[in-house]
């Protein structure tokens, strides 16, 4: 039993009472698993689980939803019989040219959908021939041992827009499904007949997922990991603070201001996302949370209790060493290309912050406020000055000399808009690098 462009042609009444019962205790299911909150691959290894349980011969299974993120155009996950398991996997901008893609059989139910077709559905009996093999993938799980292949897109929103720049995407554009069989004689009607009853509930339960990830994904990808996830856990009341102790990092590109007065807007664009990938990415392995990007600066803190705050801010130095490392592949790469480089600079310090709401009624930030934000940022003024890539404060080296690892002294110095001069230290390695290309 098929049911055309997705629409159902029979009532639970119609069908036996046993089809009927196993269609109405997935669907009830489906619902539950979805206000309960469980998150896609969770809700399609139980559809799975069920569809097998209920007698399908399930071989393979897949589900793929497109989402909204910097990083990823989508998400899938991959149910297998002989694993009894699911394997997610992400989806990267910028591959929606490729050729598997293009000839698949998913991107036929898009643009079938994007022609005007309600929920397109597809069927394969793939044993009975090579006409049935009608894109490569099949070919592939014919070869594999399929022999019956069904496949459904139900849409978010308008189809039309699907994939489109200009569409809401808040929720994703849509769920997209296939199912194969090894049985010889292929799904039978009652087999169809539950996945086509019952698939709706677990799309709409997928949805709801699908907001809440990508509500997760944008919060953590444009405010940090640890702020994201706990502005979307309830953290919204303007002016709630945290005090929190921590090893604060902040680095900035000397001399920017010509720099991009005289390079292309383009060209500053591409070079601070370069440089900015290469400061923030040593921080992910160490617990470090990227606050902001400020123009060209970039304001980090790793926060720890008495017990731990040694190891953090050895990982906070080994982090701007690897950093500056980085930066220095980089700006060879870049120099070599004839490309605009970055000279970066490193302040180090420690001290208690205020971490929180703070800002309008209608536009808030969450971020880290306090004396110690300040010093960071002053000290780091200073790096050019004393002809120091990397600054560090005497708070934040007193805790590493108290493990051991000591930092030399460059004497006391002023600090724009703070009382009484402070000690500063540097590694013994670091002089007044000069950047490819920059001299």
């Amino acid at each position: 039993m098929s049911l055309p462009a997705g629409e159902a042609t029979f009532a639970i009444a119609d069908l036996d009472s046993t089809l009927a019962q196993r269609i109405v205790d997935v669907h009830i299911w489906a619902v539950k698993a979805g206000l309960r909150g469980a998150d896609a691959p969770e809700l399609f290894d139980g559809y799975c689980q069920r569809l097998v349980i209920n007698g399908t011969p399930l071989w393979r299974a897949h589900s793929a939803m497109e989402t909204l993120h910097p990083q990823w155009r989508g998400y899938g996950v991959t149910w297998r019989r002989d694993l009894n398991a699911i394997a997610p996997e992400s989806y990267p901008h910028g591959d929606d040219d490729d050729p598997g893609w293009v000839r698949s059989p998913f991107n036929a139910l898009i643009e079938r959908a994007r022609a005007g077709e309600a929920n397109p559905t597809m069927r394969r009996r793939l044993a009975a021939g090579p006409a049935e093999r009608d894109f490569p993938a099949l070919e592939e799980f014919f070869a594999a041992g399929a022999a019956d292949y069904a496949a459904y897109l139900f849409v978010y929103g308008d189809p039309a827009a699907m994939g489109a720049a200009q569409a809401d995407r808040s929720h994703g554009g849509g769920v997209v499904y296939s199912f194969a069989t090894d049985r010889k004689s292929g799904f039978a009607d009652d087999d169809l007949a539950l996945v086509e009853a019952t698939l709706p509930a677990l799309a709409l339960a997928m949805k709801a997922h699908a907001g809440h990830a990508i509500a997760s994904g944008l919060l953590r990808a444009y405010l940090g990991w640890d702020a994201g996830g706990r502005v979307h856990a309830g953290a919204v009341t303007r002016g709630s603070m945290e005090r929190l102790t921590a090893a604060i990092l902040f680095a900035d590109i000397r001399g920017f201001t010509p720099l991009s007065d005289s390079a292309p807007g383009p060209a500053v664009i591409d070079l601070l996302n370069d440089a900015f990938e290469a400061m923030a990415a040593p921080l992910r392995e160490r617990g470090g949370q990227v606050l902001k990007f400020i123009g060209d600066a970039m304001l980090a803190t790793f926060s720890f209790d008495e017990e731990g705050r040694a190891a953090t801010c050895a990982r906070a130095l080994d982090a701007a060493v690897e950093a500056r490392g980085n930066l220095e592949a980089m700006n060879r790469v870049r120099a070599e290309a004839g490309a605009p480089v970055a000279e970066v600079d490193f302040a180090l310090h420690a001290g208690e912050v205020l971490y929180g709401n703070v800002g309008a009624a209608d536009r808030l930030d969450f971020t880290a406020i306090g004396p110690a934000i300040n010093e960071a940022v002053r000290i780091e003024a200073l790096c050019q000055p004393l002809g120091r890539a990397i600054l560090v404060s005497a708070e934040f080296a007193a805790i590493l000399r108290d493990a051991g690892r000591p930092l030399p002294s460059l004497g006391l110095h002023a600090l724009r808009g703070v009382r009484a001069p402070k000690e500063l230290f540097a590694l013994d390695d670091d002089g007044a690098a000069t950047a490819p290309g920059s001299a």
